[in-house]
């Protein structure tokens, strides 16, 4: 379906997707998201979400409600569009109720866009090629030849590309595991993660120039970390929670689940210690990350940081060097 078929009023869906997008831009920048680089309002201003996501699902009370651009109902049409715009995240591929895809919440993706921090003439890798959606604002704000997104699932990263140049865009959308980077395509400025991990690969840093910046979801975070040189790279968690797909890829099993023995209740859905639970699972237990998580004035996730150097890879708690650090897989 084109971006002109008609809706029931006889109006015009590209109109209701500009009306749509220029309310998320706003509500995008009231959310602060922008602070970082107010350049990307442009490019969020620019390209048509709608059209990265021609279906996604929306999760009700009896599972999830498929919405199609493409549906026989004008008003299932109003609703894709509409629903496009919203500033939530929308899964785009289930399998055997598996989300295995989706295309991230808008304001999440600002806010990572505007940490990466790039200038003219960057060149940037994303992990995670999702719908399309955030190569698309990179193609926007950089230029096609200077952007890479990679994805293990061919279907995904076909479907990327189909999606990419229907909206006007041309970036490298490669199928590969992205724990492994793209080193044909490097080096990169930048790395963003769409994704999460357990650690840092080290090969995002052998691909990555010293001085670059690789953002990266970790728990239930974001670790901007400056590269120093291809063995070493460093640097703290933003504020913001961040919940991902995992990345997929060979040995890469989910932890199982948390016994809260000796946790009080009011700390076990606490979002604040869930983040320090997962990030140091394997290193402390819930009742040692609890003492921690109380004598430490129950800290918050800008607090905590990462290093990865030469064959070892530890988050800490306010320095680098300091007594609490906790070894990452």
């Amino acid at each position: 379906m084109g971006t002109h078929a008609p809706d029931r009023d006889g109006g015009d869906l590209a109109e209701l997707a500009a009306s749509a997008r220029a309310a998320l831009v706003r509500e995008i920048e009231a959310s602060g998201a922008f602070t970082a680089d107010p350049a990307w309002k442009d490019a969020f201003a620019a390209v048509p979400r709608h059209l990265f996501v021609p279906y996604y699902y929306v999760s009700g009370p009896g599972g999830y409600e498929r919405r199609w651009g493409e549906s026989p109902d004008p008003r299932v049409r109003e609703r894709w569009v509409t629903g496009a715009y919203e500033d939530v995240p929308l899964a785009t591929r289930l399998r055997d109720g598996e989300l295995l895809s989706s295309s991230s919440q808008p304001s999440l993706m600002a806010l990572m866009l505007a940490e990466l921090r790039v200038a003219e003439g960057d060149r940037v890798l994303e992990i995670g090629a999702g719908s399309g959606y955030n190569a698309a604002l990179l193609s926007y704000r950089l230029g096609d030849g200077h952007v890479t997104t990679v994805d293990l699932d061919p279907e995904i990263t076909e479907s990327a590309r189909r999606h990419l140049a229907d909206a006007g865009y041309r970036p490298a959308v490669v199928t590969g595991d992205g724990a492994r980077g793209v080193p044909e395509r490097a080096p990169f400025d930048r790395i963003v993660a769409t994704c999460r991990l357990a650690s840092v690969p080290r090969a995002w840093l052998a691909q990555c120039r010293p001085g670059g910046r690789v953002l990266t979801p970790l728990a239930t975070g974001l670790a901007a970390l400056t590269v120093r040189d291809a063995g070493r790279a460093e640097g703290p968690f933003l504020h913001t929670p961040a919940y991902f797909v995992p990345l997929r890829g060979a040995d890469r099993p989910e932890p199982g689940p948390v016994a809260f023995g000796g946790v009080p209740q009011r700390a076990r859905g606490n979002d604040l210690f869930r983040f320090l639970l997962a990030l140091t699972r394997g290193a402390l237990d819930p009742q040692e990350a609890y003492a921690l998580w109380e004598r430490e004035g129950r800290p918050g996730r800008e607090r905590y940081g990462v290093t990865v150097g030469g064959e070892h890879a530890w988050a800490w708690l306010d320095e680098p060097e300091g007594p609490y650090a906790w070894p990452l897989p």
